[in-house]
């Protein structure tokens, strides 16, 4: 990791009353749009979904109305206080938003289904690798990763990342470490050559 948790949680805080206005790429759109489609094919009565970097809510609120329970963590509070506000003017109760890390969700309840979109890119290899070991001790069915990473050599003069603070993988990299968790790939969906989104099951 680039910077620090802290340092993560208070660039964050800065600019979350304007998160959401200023993801208007493309692929930002369109990797949003591929997690929530896999995930709502993967939610099923009862389901609990944990929303991993889930800042102002936009993929876990989308999921609230086929899951049971939908829990958010995040690093920055006020991003959690945006999806607060956008769950009550939407009317979703069923929705809660308190601070986790990847590493640490401080989450110990039933979990069926993980999401999480432009987030993990923010850690290191290593780190990514703790962060997926750590959901897959959760026992979710499936884990789906919407995220800045490379299907092929990044233009450096192109980047889709902030190089001073975004750390991404390629898909390779995370393809290992998932199933090194124990999940199978499902799915994996190029929507850019530094854009996607993976799906995994658990192999069992």
């Amino acid at each position: 990791m680039k910077r620090t948790v802290e340092e993560h949680a208070e660039r964050f805080d800065e600019y979350a009353s304007d998160y959401d206005e200023t993801q208007d790429s493309e692929e930002y759109r369109a990797c949003a749009g591929l997690v929530v489609e896999h995930a709502r094919a993967r939610i099923g009565d009862g389901d609990v979904v944990l929303d991993l970097g889930c800042g102002t809510g936009a993929i876990g609120l989308a999921l609230a109305d086929v899951a049971a329970r939908v829990v958010g963590r995040d690093v920055s509070e006020g991003m959690m206080n945006q999806a607060r506000a956008k769950a009550e003017e939407q009317g979703i109760d069923n929705a809660e938003f308190a601070y986790g890390e990847f590493r640490d969700p401080d989450y110990d309840g039933p979990v069926d289904v993980v999401v999480s979109n432009f987030a993990m890119h923010h850690l290191s290899d290593a780190e990514k690798r703790e962060a997926i070991e750590t959901i897959a001790a959760l026992n979710p069915r499936a884990f789906v990763l919407g995220d800045v990473m490379f299907f092929g050599e990044p233009d450096p003069e192109k980047p889709f990342y902030a190089p001073e603070v975004d750390d991404p993988a390629t898909v390779g990299v995370l393809a290992d470490a998932l199933t090194d968790a124990g999940f199978t790939l499902a799915a994996v969906e190029m929507v850019a050559d530094q854009a996607g989104v993976l799906v995994a099951e658990r192999a069992d």
